[in-house]
């Protein structure tokens, strides 16, 4: 009993470790740029509804990098372009780079 046990587990883990997952790049691309789009547009939008008197110091950064930024409602739907954009670019070529290392190690 113990025997077939082994025998099982060791055929399990056989089947396991020799399939070979692939990411589809496009779909990940799209995830992670959804992602990203909107949390900039939700932490925007707290912090525009949080108010206060210095209303995201820190957020208000991203406006060097991503033209037309600014902390305001109109500023979070720019922001959520933006976002967009870098988080599919960005999940696009990792799902490449995986499928590429993947293939590899094949």
């Amino acid at each position: 009993m113990e025997n077939e046990k082994d025998e099982f587990n060791e055929f399990t883990e056989e089947k396991l470790f020799s399939g070979l997952l692939l990411l589809n790049a496009k779909v990940l691309g799209i995830v992670l740029g959804l992602v990203c789009g909107l949390g900039l547009f939700i932490a925007t939008n707290w912090l525009v509804i949080k108010g206060g008197e210095h209303v995201g110091q820190n957020l208000q950064l991203l406006g060097q990098y991503f033209i037309g930024y600014r902390v305001s409602f109109v500023g979070s739907l720019i922001g959520f372009v933006y976002g967009f954009a870098v988080g599919s670019i960005c999940g696009g070529f990792l799902g490449w780079l995986y499928n590429k290392i993947a293939l590899l190690r094949r």
